[in-house]
């Protein structure tokens, strides 16, 4: 999101007197408005009671039908892959408006799909069946609940806007991810990563509570509030809102985010406090003159590497990079690092670390960048790990490794990114250092159960024309399978590799053609913890409301 636009968002609101000095109480308020149908309730009769937030920036709901000149725009989110055709999008402010809103979808008999930020990968929000849209992207507030001692951050906030918010205000941040246009309603339920999880974990490690919009057996709407607390009746609730994916269970209105242990009342000490300066570095290696030897070294000593620092205390714990092997056609690949400035010896750990990773290839790489700047400028605005443009087609993939890589997956590599019958300088794999303290929590503490990775994989395409969907998804489905050929063409969990990223939504996994392992798409991203979603998709969405290709299924349903 541009500065412009970030003031346009501020400008709107107001921070309550005294809020910023006080170091408690922020928040950006909105009037109180009305609670929605009569059908609709407050609570589910557990306990979980939440205040309504109000109507929000509109005043009251407001609706885009496909007559409306803003429908086209409304319509779509950032994959140009796909175009909804819903019969109404409704615009949220406040959670009575989503309130009132499911309860409509429910009444009418017209299912419904929430949208926050709009990067979903798949058509899960654009389907020929979804007839009604709840687009949460004005409900996009950020402050502090000093009641709850936690702050909060609704659904439709962008992630820099949300990195914005809580550092300048009280110099605290989430471990969440590197696009700041990202919302955090989908990022959050799917356990998102970043930069900073190596050192801080994942954003859901430190997730305290939930507001969210259900539908009980009665078809009757609630809003309902979880907490991981021990005693708290919706807990699994909680729990379950920390790696599900979104679009399974309900609508988040509000998460509230506070560390777990965190003690006392001062808002800075219930959060990670994120390096003040970062050293920041991209090199990149030429393909002309590069040799399968070489490119193969690389990504052979980068994935030994991840393996030797991938514990809670390693002294790289600081440090998160992404090596990123594109198709030959772009005429190089990069890497990026970023490093806290402050470690003790923080550019000779960096100097060591590009020397292990290029150690014996016999090419060397060349300094695009270096240099030291402010964390949270860096976070927001630097180019180095933010996303491409997103007005474009494409399909993605995951992969989580829990080794380096076997000689079979390097081989594959070099070979599809290097095909004559392709061209795709878009088109590679981010590879991301992983592990740290992501790797100290256990597989059922959260719902995302990959905890001894250490790296994360994204594929990736990117095109414009419409002409060229079918060259691009055979390139990367062929690609996918020839790696993970000797696991049924997906990273089946075992000791080498261990599932998927449910953010990075690839419904190719249902399919057998393209997953050949015998592993289900839901054992791929949520392995043993996938039962247990069952369940609570049974006491929370027993109706299936919430529902698309890849959401929690009701027990008992394919």
């Amino acid at each position: 999101m541009s500065e412009r636009g970030t003031a346009r968002r501020y400008a709107r609101r107001q921070v309550v007197a005294g809020a910023a000095a006080a170091g408690a109480g922020a928040v950006l308020a909105g009037p109180a408005g009305p609670a929605g149908p009569a059908r609709a309730a407050a609570t589910d009769g557990g306990g979980g009671v939440s205040a309504d937030t109000g109507t929000g920036v509109f005043g009251g709901p407001l609706t885009v039908r496909p007559s409306d000149r803003r429908y086209a725009d409304l319509a779509r989110g950032a994959n140009r892959r796909w175009t909804g055709t819903p019969d109404a999008v409704h615009l949220t402010g406040s959670a009575g408006q989503v309130l009132a809103a499911v309860q409509e979808a429910v009444d009418s008999g017209r299912k419904p799909a929430v949208r926050s930020g709009g990067h979903c990968y798949e058509d899960f929000v654009t389907s020929d069946d979804v007839r009604v849209v709840i687009d949460t992207s004005f409900l996009d507030r950020v402050g502090y609940d000093a009641g709850r001692r936690a702050f909060f951050v609704e659904p439709g906030a962008r992630l820099g806007d949300v990195y914005r918010a809580l550092y300048k205000g009280w110099g605290v941040t989430v471990p969440g991810g590197t696009c700041p246009t990202v919302g955090a309603g989908g990022h959050i339920v799917g356990g998102g990563y970043g930069a900073l999880s190596r050192l801080h974990g994942l954003v859901v490690d430190h997730l305290y509570g939930v507001e969210a919009v259900v539908v009980g057996a009665d078809g009757a709407a609630r809003k309902v509030f979880a907490t991981r607390e021990e005693d708290d009746p919706l807990r699994e609730l909680l729990w379950a809102h920390t790696g599900a994916g979104g679009g399974s269970l309900g609508v988040v209105t509000r998460y509230w985010m506070r560390s777990p242990g965190a003690g006392g009342t001062d808002p800075a000490g219930l959060l990670p406090r994120p390096p003040s300066e970062l050293l920041v570095s991209t090199v990149s290696w030429p393909w002309e003159g590069m040799t399968e030897a070489a490119f193969c070294t690389i990504l052979r000593n980068y994935g030994r590497w991840c393996e030797r620092n991938a514990a809670p205390g390693s002294p790289y714990a600081s440090l998160f990079s992404q090596l990123k092997p594109a198709h030959r056609s772009a005429g190089s690949f990069s890497m990026t690092t970023q490093i806290d400035a402050s470690v003790p010896g923080a550019a000779g750990l960096l100097d060591a670390f590009l020397a292990d990773v290029g150690r014996g290839a016999g090419i060397a790489h060349r300094v695009d960048d270096r240099r030291t700047i402010p964390w949270l400028h860096a976070t927001t605005c630097w180019p180095g790990f933010t996303a491409p443009d997103t007005t474009l087609r494409f399909k993605a993939k995951s992969a989580y490794m829990r080794t380096g890589f076997p000689e079979d997956q390097l081989k594959a590599f070099h070979r599809h990114l290097t095909r004559d019958d392709f061209s795709g300088p878009a088109s590679l794999v981010m590879i991301s250092a992983y592990g740290g303290r992501v790797n100290a929590v256990g597989a059922a503490e959260t719902a995302v159960p990959q905890r001894d990775s250490v790296m994360k994989l994204h594929y990736v395409t990117f095109w414009r024309d419409a002409a060229e969907d079918a060259r691009h998804l055979a390139w990367i489905r062929e690609f996918y399978q020839d790696v993970y050929a000797a696991s049924g063409g997906v990273p089946r969990p075992g000791d080498v590799t261990d599932g998927c990223f449910v953010n990075y939504a690839d419904a190719d996994l249902n399919e057998a053609r393209w997953n050949g392992s015998g592993v289900p798409w839901h054992e791929l991203y949520f392995k043993g913890n996938y039962r247990r979603l069952q369940a609570a998709k049974a006491r929370w969405d027993p109706g299936d409301v919430f529902r698309h290709a890849q959401s929690v299924r009701l027990p008992g349903r394919a």
